[in-house]
């Protein structure tokens, strides 16, 4: 129990004191013009109220990923619980509050644009492609598990046949994905989403105080150094497998595809520490609950694999214990809201998803967005290619490369930040000559994360042996390594 406590401690702590000498770091001005103020336009530049900002933020980056990711990720044992707490704050957050920050000094533009811009024409189309592909394939998904999730709720409650059926639901979250895309930003996301967070919240809460309640124990971090997964043949070693495995709770690419549409909306830069780098810091938090929660719950780091994988019969899937759990801890009542949570958690990032694709193939097209026609006729073929990929064989593979693809982001935009760090030219914050380090190592870190993992996952990779992974995965990082210092101090 105190590994957990600690841990969440020092997250908490770790928001107000990195935090705000992050926020120092890029020298955030409350003077400067917004561009919700200079290019308004009702829809996507829009200001919205800080509570909302922030509110939004939190959905469009949490997904199902705090939850299933942790419970996945604990099962190497405790090291999640420092992956959480430290990858979040000198990686995760940070990556979101500059990310959001940049764009906001560059007017609002997507990432890709903003990586362009740092790194050259070539990583901007390779990123827009990259942030393409990740974007549909995340709505995509999130359009198959909420509904699934809701016709199996509703099952429980009526013996209607269309309530319960799997393609009316999927049609319902594919009418109000578009809704979410088209409409302005301040009428669907910033009244609908606070809802959405609430239910999100309050069920990480309840399960939270479980833990405190509830019989058993949390792995101590003394253990935290050694892979604990229960089964070892086809699985990915701790290094890479846990920093891939729990992205949303600590690291990933695609929060940074989101705090641009919200650099849009925010009022005021000084207020970018609470939105970008505070809802970072939430989704830890809640990331952190489950995966102590979980543990707790089996009480074994075998039982919990038994009971995701139905014995070691089945492929792993975290919602079994979510449901388990939360009927036993928390009763009828609980799971219904626990159910909502977790229904509103992809919903609201799935919406986010094509929203954010949309915005990004608008900036690159230079595709104008004032009418709803227009956004219309630009946000059909997003969708149209998501059923698309729903429908062929090849989604299932395409989708395993996702949570890859997501960490290859995060790796392009550390390097992002840590060019933009060095070659600002907007007026600094403090420590001006070695602030890019900040972002540098995180992305040396992340670029052998994703080298490795490519290299040694069976499902996923090649499979190599091991040894050969981390070799050729350490010598792919000191190349890449190479060729951005290469840039960073010739440019």
């Amino acid at each position: 129990m105190a590994s957990f406590v600690i841990s969440l401690v020092v997250l908490l702590a770790g928001y107000f004191v990195y935090g705000t000498f992050i926020e120092k770091v890029f020298g955030a001005d409350g003077h400067r013009p917004m561009p919700c103020d200079t290019m308004r336009d009702g829809v996507d530049f829009t200001p919205m109220p800080t509570w909302k900002v922030y509110t939004v933020q939190f959905l469009n980056i949490a997904g199902t990923g705090p939850i299933f990711g942790a419970l996945m990720g604990i099962l190497h044992g405790p090291a999640a619980f420092l992956w959480i707490v430290l990858g979040c704050l000198l990686g995760g957050a940070m990556h979101d509050y500059m990310a959001g920050m940049i764009s906001i000094r560059r007017g609002g533009a997507s990432l890709p644009e903003i990586i362009g811009d740092e790194l050259g024409s070539a990583s901007r189309l390779v990123m827009r492609i990259v942030s393409l592909v990740l974007m549909i394939c995340v709505g995509a998904s999130f359009i198959m598990i909420p509904a699934g999730l809701m016709s199996s709720l509703m099952s429980g409650f009526t013996d209607s046949a269309l309530l319960t059926s799997n393609l009316f639901w999927t049609v319902l979250m594919f009418a109000f994905y578009l809704c979410v895309t088209v409409f302005s930003v301040s009428k669907i996301m910033g009244n609908i989403y606070p809802v959405f967070g609430l239910a999100l919240l309050v069920m990480a809460v309840l399960v939270g105080v479980c833990i405190f309640t509830e019989p058993g124990s949390v792995p101590s971090l003394a253990d935290a150094f050694s892979d604990h997964y229960p089964v070892r043949e086809g699985v990915t070693p701790l290094f890479p497998g846990l920093f891939i495995t729990i992205a949303c709770g600590a690291v990933s690419g695609f929060h940074a595809t989101q705090s641009p549409m919200m650099a849009r909306c925010i009022r005021n830069e000084r207020y970018g520490l609470r939105c970008f780098y505070g809802a970072m810091v939430t989704e830890g938090v809640v990331a952190l609950i489950w995966a102590a929660a979980s543990i707790k719950y089996a009480g074994s780091y075998q039982h919990l694999y038994d009971l995701m994988s139905a014995g070691g019969t089945q492929k792993v899937n975290p919602a079994v214990v979510v449901d388990m759990m939360c009927r036993d801890w928390l009763g009828t009542a609980g799971l219904v809201l626990a159910v909502l949570g977790i229904v509103a958690a992809p919903i609201s990032t799935g919406g986010s998803a094509f929203r954010a694709a949309r915005l990004i193939f608008a900036d690159f097209t230079g595709y104008g967005q004032r009418t709803v026609v227009r956004r219309v006729a630009l946000s059909l073929p997003l969708f149209l290619l998501a059923v698309v990929m729903l429908n062929v064989s090849s989604f299932k593979v395409l989708w395993l490369y996702v949570s890859w693809f997501n960490q290859v982001l995060a790796t392009f935009t550390f390097f992002t930040i840590a060019h933009f760090l060095r070659h600002r030219s907007d007026g600094s914050g403090i420590c001006p000559r070695w602030s890019w380090l900040l972002a540098f190592f995180p992305a040396v870190f992340m670029c052998s994360v994703s080298a490795c993992f490519i290299l040694i996952d069976v499902d996923n990779g090649f499979g190599m042996p091991h040894l050969w992974g981390y070799v050729i995965g350490g010598l792919i990082t000191l190349m890449m390594t190479a060729l951005f210092l290469k840039y960073q101090f010739k440019s």
